[in-house]
């Protein structure tokens, strides 16, 4: 064993107490962080002495300590012990189980600061919930931390997820905005969505705000991306089209996304491949895989797909589609095709119709009988502007913005006042 893979596992083994465990197994993986760096993580896991054998390969035994060390930073990304259950004799405790005194564990763990990096979402009995956050800010792509403990007080699960950005790459601002200065954006976020409704089987026709975000000036609009990380993307916007389908049959081809990742690449801080960017040659390759399995798949849809994106991951390249006619329902129709990135051909395919045919079933929606301008009056005291700090993968900095945005929407059909929530 590598003797600074070894050092860590020593660590780690003081650091939670785990003198009644053994290291079962441990490996080495990487991710790429928003900003185009790559992290390297030890992955550890973690039995009781007094396991002896697993029931099955793919479940741990209660009580099974797994945790990911940043090989790096030598920082925590996790550390979760299977089923809430832990056999560390001193290992972290929270004595008193007071608020103040794990947060100002969660401090010295991360060197982050409560109020300015990270604040308190949720608390519930042996759980406690944050934010990221920057001088109190919520940021996007958001973050969070998470611990969980026992009745005793022992941390039985410990989480860290977001990039707590550093001051030095944030763009500084007093917020400007309110919703009077976007009220002509407000409009057009408003759009007609149909959401299922799977108690009664039905979908259901609502007036609902899109989210997005308004940089402090006004001048720029950011979307709303649930999947953030969107620097790693390459913009297509292409819609293919072909003359004749091929009638050679495409074969799925396995996908692995395991690495053989070895200490000197993790140590020296090796770049992954997936923080390379697209080429052109690459780009027009993919384009030209994505062409070919249409043809072999879809074979009467020319002109019926538009390829959006093209982004890298662990040996492939994942090429995203939608479909060039879209209806009103909050799902709409997508692809996603796995393309070897040595090869650049096709290897394998996701297509969410099987999920979008489920909604076939349902009860039609009820007639539109209320118009955009009268939902709009409806709901327009709800609408929210609210402070953001969103990170600009173009500017590559952290800048204000607001979010526009509405926990409410109104029933098309019949007028009502509805939570999103209760949909």
């Amino acid at each position: 064993m590598d003797s600074r893979i070894d050092k860590l596992i020593n660590f780690t083994k003081a650091r939670f107490g785990l003198e009644d465990y053994c290291l079962k197994r441990h490996s080495l993986s990487r991710n790429v962080n928003i900003f185009g760096d790559t992290v390297y993580i030890l992955c550890m896991e973690w039995f009781p002495k007094h396991v002896t054998e697993q029931e099955d390969d793919d479940t741990n035994p209660d009580g099974t300590a797994v945790i990911e060390i940043n090989v790096n930073t030598q920082k925590v990304e996790s550390a979760i012990f299977v089923m809430g259950k832990t056999y560390a004799k001193n290992g972290i405790i929270f004595a008193c189980m007071d608020t103040s005194d794990i947060i100002k564990w969660i401090e010295e763990e991360t060197e982050l600061a409560y109020g300015r990096q990270f604040t308190l979402h949720k608390q519930e009995e042996g759980r406690l919930l944050f934010k990221e956050c920057f001088e109190g800010v919520p940021v996007s792509p958001s973050g969070f931390i998470e611990v969980e403990f026992n009745q005793e007080g022992k941390l039985t699960s410990f989480s860290i997820h977001g990039q707590f950005p550093a001051k030095e790459i944030v763009k500084e601002e007093a917020y400007a905005l309110s919703l009077e200065k976007v009220e002509h954006l407000v409009k057009e976020q408003l759009k007609m969505v149909e959401f299922p409704s799977y108690e009664q089987k039905r979908l259901i026709p609502v007036y609902a705000i899109e989210e997005l975000y308004v940089t402090n000036d006004g001048t720029t609009t950011l979307p709303f991306e649930i999947n953030a990380d969107q620097g790693s993307y390459l913009k297509i916007d292409k819609t293919i089209y072909w003359d004749a389908p091929i009638t050679e049959q495409f074969e799925r081809k396995e996908i692995s996304w395991m690495e053989d990742i070895t200490a000197e690449q993790a140590f020296s801080c090796e770049p992954s491949p997936v923080s390379f960017p697209i080429t052109k040659a690459e780009q027009e390759k993919c384009i030209a895989a994505v062409k070919y399995l249409l043809q072999q798949e879809y074979p009467n849809d020319t002109g019926r797909w538009m390829l959006k994106t093209l982004n890298r991951d662990k040996g492939y390249i994942h090429a995203i589609l939608k479909a060039g006619y879209q209806d009103h329902r909050v799902f709409q129709r997508k692809m996603m095709i796995m393309i070897d990135a040595g090869s650049l051909q096709a290897v394998n395919y996701m297509d969410n119709q099987p999920m979008l045919e489920i909604y076939d079933q349902f009860q039609a929606s009820d007639q539109v009988t209320i118009m955009k301008e009268e939902a709009l009056g409806k709901i327009k005291e709800l609408i929210e502007v609210k402070p953001y700090y969103v990170y600009n993968f173009e500017q590559k900095q952290y800048v204000l913005c607001g979010k526009i945005d509405c926990q409410h929407g109104v029933n098309a059909a019949s007028g009502e006042l509805i939570s999103l929530d209760d949909l």
